[in-house]
């Protein structure tokens, strides 16, 4: 990385004059086109949509069957379409993924006939389309491993159902609305994604817990170690002892420094993440976010970090959210990687890029944008590397702030502009999520990082180590810590999450069962573009992560993936 960028990343330490003087001595530096990049694959554009707060069986549990009741949006599938681990079709994940004969999720669901969830058991129920406003779930790290009961996986009600209107419909349901899901009827658009690309069964959350966990985890895969923090930590419900005299990270603070952080707790992080990685190699990247542009005035009349927007769906709820969310955005939680007053880039030929178009001036961006800036940058031919997505919060899926119609007109937004784009030919979409907001998933976890700290519960108090192992028992001794010694709060995987693949070299109608988790992608981006570089080797769960590449493969027999037309 030039000096200017390391000494400038730094600027809120050393003050503008040390940043003034390390940009006189840097060289110019223009930024590379996308394509011209050299990679590992055929990749040349990798978009990430990253919505909230989605269970696998939440949105899956039912693929390909809808239910196509009258008034609703029909779906059918292709008659070749293969099934997943889901609700109608439990696979054994320990031995091939073979069915599992006898088991009817339906109709005898653990959560119906354990009586410890009291009058608020309940089997899996369908929503329809008109219900698709709910209110969210808990979804803590400790109650996560609850619910999951050692991997019995029958106490979601007791631990993270939550009742609450709307839908008023289900109000009877109490806490067993937890058990909701939703079919094609109502997730158009991701099963039509599905059928026409590729779905893995078998993605997880890095570890149990709510969203900035799994947000940080999908850009550094290492939730431990701060560096700055405006609360006492000991006293603290977001995090927990690392059992080395630190803490790592469990729950929702918002990001020091964020001018619309308004949270009583605020932190910071030590330690690297991918968009370091990027910058010392010069590929051009971002983080977009719906309402972090300031200067946007919604024709509401709200602006500035109060922007809001509506959601669609009858029986949304109450208060309209503000479209942007500090704890969604990792990238903000880092010193190198911060944009802390929102500033806007110099110009849309910048967006990207650490530089102005002179390649030399440090653009005040610092790859930290709106998701209005993706769009402008893609019409005028500005496609980074890689491309991080956050939708406005009435779009991001995350129940109570919005729901699963708005998440679709965004997603369909997005790839409908991608596709139309002059890069689709070597770009790949994800879809993948930040939690599962507590929604039933059947499917135990394997778990490959253990922990005994004071909030871990799944097999036992104190006690996080045994899942459905997959890939042989699970480990002994938890990763590193920023300081080197195996630090604890990071038991994971944690709960079963959709992720999908979306590209001209996707498998068609597939259902890859590859053991994957949020640092997949992570791996991808730096196996891709980096030579496999990891943020922190025996650290950061990237260095253990499953690979998505079984979801790609060459069109038209090109050749076996990454080799195409080699």
């Amino acid at each position: 990385m030039p000096r200017a960028a390391v000494i400038c990343g730094l600027a809120a330490l050393l003050g503008a004059s040390a940043c003034a003087k390390a940009q006189e001595d840097a060289p110019s530096r223009a930024a590379v086109p996308a394509a011209n990049l050299p990679t590992k694959t055929p990749i040349k554009h990798l978009v990430v949509i990253f919505g909230e707060n989605i269970s696998f069986d939440h949105y899956f549990g039912a693929y390909p069957n809808a239910e196509n009741h009258p008034d609703e949006p029909p779906f059918s599938a292709a008659p070749d379409t293969p099934t997943p681990n889901n609700l109608l079709t439990p696979l054994d994940v320990t031995n091939d993924f073979v069915p599992l004969v006898g088991v009817d999720l339906l109709a005898e669901n653990p959560n119906f006939t354990n009586v410890d969830n009291g009058t608020d058991a309940a089997n899996p129920i369908r929503l329809a389309p008109s219900q698709a406003g709910t209110q969210d779930m808990d979804h803590a790290y400790e109650q996560e491993q609850l619910a999951a009961h050692g991997g019995a996986m029958d106490l979601f009600p007791l631990y993270v159902g939550n009742g609450g209107p709307p839908p008023a419909a289900l109000a009877a349901l109490g806490r067993g609305l937890v058990m909701a899901y939703y079919d094609g009827n109502t997730v158009s658009a991701l099963w039509s994604y599905a059928q026409n690309f590729a779905l893995n069964d078998n993605s997880w959350s890095t570890t149990f817990g709510p969203s900035t966990p799994g947000a940080i985890n999908l850009i550094s895969g290492q939730t431990n170690g701060f560096d700055r923090m405006n609360f006492d930590l000991g006293t603290s419900g977001s995090v927990t002892p690392d059992g080395n005299g630190g803490y790592t990270l469990i729950g929702d603070p918002e990001p020091l420094d964020d001018v619309c952080s308004t949270s009583s707790e605020q932190v910071s992080f030590k330690g690297r993440n991918i968009g370091d990685l990027l910058n010392a190699r010069g590929i051009s990247w971002g983080w977009f976010q719906g309402g972090f542009d300031r200067s946007v005035q919604n024709e509401n009349g709200s602006t500035g970090c109060k922007r809001s927007s509506p959601q669609t769906v009858l029986e949304a709820l109450s208060p309209i959210p503000y479209d942007y969310s500090p704890h969604h955005a990792p990238f903000q939680y880092y010193r190198t990687t911060a944009n802390p007053t929102h500033a806007r880039p110099s110009s849309v030929a910048a967006i990207g890029s650490t530089f102005q178009k002179d390649g030399k001036t440090l653009d005040p961006a610092n790859h930290q944008y709106d998701s209005h800036d993706f769009f402008d940058a893609l019409r005028a031919g500005n496609f980074p590397a890689v491309s991080y997505l956050k939708a406005p919060k009435f779009q991001d899926g995350h129940a109570g702030n919005s729901n699963p119609l708005d998440e679709q007109s965004f997603i369909v937004q997005v790839v409908s502009a991608v596709q139309a784009s002059s890069g689709w030919d070597s770009t790949a979409i994800i879809l993948a999520y930040d939690d599962s907001d507590g929604w039933y998933d059947h499917q135990a976890p394997p778990i490959v990082n253990p922990s005994t700290g004071v909030r871990d519960a799944l097999n036992g108090a104190l006690l996080c180590n045994q899942g459905a192992q997959q890939l042989g028992p699970a480990p002994l001794s938890p990763l590193q810590g920023l300081d080197g010694n195996p630090a604890l709060g990071r038991c994971g995987y944690g709960t079963r999450l959709p992720l999908l693949v979306i590209s001209p070299f996707a498998r068609k109608n597939y259902i890859d069962h590859t053991l994957t988790d949020q640092t997949s992608i992570l791996k991808f981006i730096e196996d891709n573009w980096l030579d496999g570089e990891r943020v922190q080797p025996g650290g950061s769960f990237d260095t253990i992560a499953g690979t998505i590449e079984n979801m790609f493969q060459c069109p038209d027999g090109r050749g076996e993936f990454p080799h195409c037309n080699q």
